[in-house]
């Protein structure tokens, strides 16, 4: 389908791209109802951005009195990074922390608190007595910088740079210790920037943990349909800047890097549904990101990424023939290649909803981009780009547990990851097992994307908007869907509310068990279907 000439606020077509890889989750279409009238007391509130902005003074000003209320050491300080508030006034405040000025990674924690004002309880990152014998380091930070240096190389990172390197505490794993962490800059092997992370003991020099930053995908282009975007009047004509979305702006690279130009156009019609006209991209990425806002506003009530209102920023055309897209916390924003040979922009909605997600599990659960946590951010990437797909009605791209469908990426139709089955694209983990940590977190997201689809929908044979699915399960027994509305609020709860850095598969299904409790009740079908679902992959 040949797609028309974007206009603000008018009926036009587009032509986006989706990636793969690393990313790759869904774009819009049929499926998701609307927030229910009569939401459970457990879910989430919609807060006003200053409500919100409220809330956050609140648990500023009583952050020390909450530390020595949940029984912190005197050298623990807590650092606000979001408070969730339920319907019934329970909040949910997540905190990092800091031990005698350090930050202490993997010290993350909720504080959920009741309307009265009690703590109900705490869930931590780590259950470790966060406590070391001293801060003093005995290396020096040029070694370390050098070793980090070299951790990289063997990353294949071209260019690198290590910045100079902090001491924390890390505590992620097994008890606290003194630690240096590097960050190390330059570009990976298919040009995506890298932004390693090196974590080394201060005292004896060796690595601990490395996990990378920079949140990505691959693909081709495809996809066109009818949509609207969002612009303003500027000093030279109209800007692609979206005021009703936080402000999203949309920017031009120009086949390079740097910061970018945002785009402008003197009649406010922008692209003509064809690659070699600049502006086409950028409407594509225009439109994916007001759909996932839409989405993540109209049914979780959250404003934003960040929950703060603000919105990002989108990045098109990065590079020369990049075949890639990536989320970077560093300039909240989303960057897109242009693909093979600059003529395959990969600029689709799915590929927004699912890197716009990786910024909203950086803002909350926040789980470590690397072994089981790794694999539970990713597959949350995946779970909430199918939501977006469903939730946007498009007729154009109908929704679907099919991650990738619309761009062919392996060259014979099929799609990149399947929810219901995900050993189908050969690599994916159907089921939990004890190496699933050791697995690349693009492939062990298939526990996590298996338990949504068994959540939604059940086991079994079945077919959905035209689409066949035949879902098994780990023990050969049959799951009962609960629907794909209530399934996608409780991973959202559980995601907001607790899990943390460290989150593994045991730990989600904890999580998203408690979340189906406060949503739904403890003997609720929904709850019972949490748990025969966790089974069903294996994780119990």
């Amino acid at each position: 389908m040949t797609p028309h000439i974007a206009r603000k606020r008018s009926t036009l077509a587009i032509a986006t791209a989706v990636a793969a890889g690393a990313l790759l989750a869904a774009g819009l279409t049929t499926g998701a109802s609307a927030q229910p009238a009569a939401a459970p007391s457990g879910a989430p509130a919609a807060l006003s951005i200053s409500a919100k902005a409220g809330l956050m003074k609140d648990a500023n000003a009583d952050k020390a009195a909450t530390a020595e209320k949940i029984g912190l050491g005197a050298k623990e300080k807590l650092v606000v990074r979001d408070v969730v508030k339920d319907a019934d006034g329970t909040t949910h405040t997540r905190y990092e922390r800091t031990y005698d000025g350090l930050p202490v990674l993997g010290g993350d924690l909720v504080v959920h608190t009741a309307k009265s004002g009690k703590v109900k309880r705490v869930t931590k990152a780590t259950k470790a007595s966060v406590k070391v014998a001293s801060t003093d380091a005995k290396l020096g930070k040029s070694s370390v910088a050098k070793s980090a240096e070299s951790t990289a190389a063997k990353a294949k990172t071209a260019k690198a740079d290590a910045q100079s390197p902090r001491k924390v505490i890390w505590a992620a794993e097994g008890k606290p210790v003194l630690a240096y962490e590097t960050v190390v800059t330059g570009t990976q092997k298919d040009g995506t920037p890298s932004r390693l992370h090196v974590i080394t003991d201060a005292a004896t020099g060796k690595k601990l943990f490395q996990h990378q930053a920079i949140e990505n995908g691959t693909g081709n282009s495809q996809y066109s349909g009818k949509v609207e975007i969002g612009s303003k009047k500027g000093s030279a004509g109209f800007d692609l800047t979206d005021d009703t979305r936080g402000g999203h702006s949309t920017l031009n690279l120009a086949n390079g890097q740097g910061e970018g130009k945002l785009f402008t156009d003197d009649d406010d019609t922008w692209g003509t549904g064809k690659p070699d006209d600049p502006q086409t991209a950028a409407v594509d990425a225009a439109y994916g990101a007001q759909v996932t806002w839409d989405y993540y506003k109209n049914v979780h009530g959250r404003e934003g990424i960040k929950g703060d209102g603000k919105g990002a920023t989108s990045r098109v055309h990065y590079g020369d023939s990049y075949v890639n897209a990536f989320w970077d916390d560093s300039c909240f924003c989303m960057t897109y290649g242009d693909g093979e040979g600059n003529k395959a922009p990969l600029t689709s909605i799915d590929v927004a909803a699912h890197e716009m997600s990786h910024g909203v599990t950086s803002a909350t659960g926040n789980m470590e981009y690397s072994g089981e946590s790794g694999g539970l951010n990713e597959a949350t990437s995946d779970i909430f780009g199918s939501s977006v797909e469903f939730n946007a009605k498009s007729p154009e791209d109908i929704g679907d547990y099919l991650i990738g469908e619309e761009i062919d990426i392996n060259g014979d139709g099929t799609p990149l990851r399947y929810m219901d089955k995900p050993s189908k694209d050969g690599q994916s983990l159907d089921n939990w097992s004890a190496d699933a940590g050791n697995v690349d977190v693009h492939y062990s997201s298939g526990i996590a994307n298996h338990f949504f689809y068994l959540l939604s929908e059940g086991s079994g044979a079945k077919e959905i908007n035209g689409v066949k699915y035949d879902s098994p399960t780990a023990d050969g027994s049959k799951v009962e869907g609960i629907g794909r509305d209530k399934a996608e609020k409780i991973w959202f709860k559980a995601l907001t509310t607790e899990f943390t850095s460290t989150t593994d598969y045991k730990a989600a299904r904890e999580g998203t068990l408690k979340a189906a409790t406060d949503l739904y009740g403890a003997d609720s079908a929904e709850a019972k279907g949490v748990a025969a679902a966790w089974a069903g992959v294996n994780v119990k």
